[in-house]
């Protein structure tokens, strides 16, 4: 496999970060590498797998002692996400998914009894955790949640459905978005925290997926599902600045994710161009292939240098959102464009299954799409670049 440079003289990693680092790559490369092309053919979640993350302690690795964490930080915390995406994006998109959308809003604005009751159990891995947004008519446009929160007494009665939600059959508590009142638009919006276990609530299988196949996911459906009062997530009508400040930190994270496939891209693309002969020389030396490798290694470092400045800002309480949206849009196509070339590269053998390159194409395209399109990214960027100016929407 083809060697990283010294990546803690590089990006000036701690000695933690650089041991997490370490740990996490040698328990992909021995552990989740040899079934990653299984599960995607399968389209299997590996439980046996997920075990394994939750022995290691990776879902605890943002969060503080007292709930339960080892209080690593964002920046640990997205180096054990790019690990195991560059061998199987799937199990890191399940951690991603598991600790920024389905633990961290709890930890966040959960409160003292929300957080006591779920954090803990979400890091040991007594069960998963998962966010429902997404909606068969609101996708990008997430203020057009259509599924509704009326308050009877001490509970809240929830109806309406969500899709493509991850994790969501093995996930023990989901939080969830819903209007309380259609008319005040986005400012009606709350976020609820419901319990697998509530009468009312169920699940529908989710559709077979072109890439991502060992992630789970399925559909959410509320019929006048009942959870108690308090299960509701910060105040009142801000719902909705709950879940964007939520995707502003998964956008960190699926960062991450694109960044570790386009890594592992590479990596089969250099391998494979220094063995092949061609012409009477190896690949590597055809300069049409070595351009490509170039553009494969300056894109991966420009994104690498991205995600952990937008990881960076978090783990020291500055404003992270248009820093974490460059990243994720960047990176996110960076993993297209390496697959892409990487397939090329490898030829016929590319386009089979004998090799994980065109797995790791259809798995970053999903990397475009999740925590806001490409487009979504764009206008974040550009509405701040039109708020602030192009040196400090750039700089700050």
């Amino acid at each position: 496999m083809y060697e990283l440079p010294d990546i803690k003289n590089s990006f000036d990693l701690s000695e933690d970060q650089t041991m997490i680092r370490e740990m996490v790559r040698e328990f992909a490369e021995n552990e989740v590498a040899p079934i990653a092309a299984e599960i995607d053919e399968n389209h299997r979640f590996p439980t046996e797998t997920w075990a394994k993350i939750v022995e290691l302690g990776l879902p605890g690795i943002p969060f503080s002692e007292e709930v339960g964490g080892s209080n690593g930080g964002t920046l640990a915390y997205i180096l054990a996400v790019e690990e195991l995406s560059r061998v199987c994006a799937s199990t890191g998109l399940t951690l991603a998914a598991h600790v920024s959308l389905g633990t961290y809003p709890i930890y966040a604005w959960g409160g003292d009894k929300l957080r006591d009751m779920y954090v803990p159990k979400l890091i040991a891995g007594e069960y998963m955790g998962a966010y429902g947004l997404t909606e068969p008519n609101a996708g990008s446009d997430s203020g057009a949640t259509q599924t509704t929160a009326v308050r009877d007494g001490d509970e809240w009665v929830l109806n309406g459905r969500k899709c493509f939600i991850t994790n969501a059959n093995y996930s023990g508590a989901f939080i969830c978005t819903a209007t309380v009142d259609r008319s005040l638009g986005s400012k009606g919006i709350c976020a609820f925290v419901v319990p697998k276990e509530t009468a009312g609530f169920s699940l529908e299988k989710g559709e077979k997926k072109l890439g991502m196949r060992g992630s789970d996911w399925a559909s959410l459906v509320f019929e006048d599902a009942r959870i108690p009062a308090d299960h509701l997530l910060g105040p009142e009508g801000e719902g909705f600045k709950t879940f964007m400040k939520t995707l502003e930190g998964g956008r960190i994270s699926i960062g991450a994710l694109g960044l570790g496939i386009a890594q592992g891209a590479f990596e089969q693309a250099v391998k494979y161009a220094n063995e092949r002969m061609a012409f009477g020389k190896s690949l590597a030396s055809q300069q049409a292939v070595e351009f490509k490798l170039a553009n494969m290694a300056v894109e991966i470092a420009a994104a690498r240098h991205l995600i952990y400045h937008s990881a960076r800002l978090k783990d020291a309480g500055q404003p992270f959102g248009t820093a974490s949206a460059m990243g994720k849009l960047y990176s996110s196509e960076v993993a297209m464009r390496v697959t892409y070339d990487a397939i090329q590269i490898f030829g016929g053998y590319g386009y089979s299954r004998e090799y994980p390159v065109e797995r790791m194409w259809r798995d970053a395209k999903l990397c475009t799409i999740g925590e806001g399109t490409s487009e979504v990214q764009r206008m974040i960027i550009g509405r701040d670049v039109i708020r602030k100016g192009p040196m400090n929407a750039v700089f700050n």
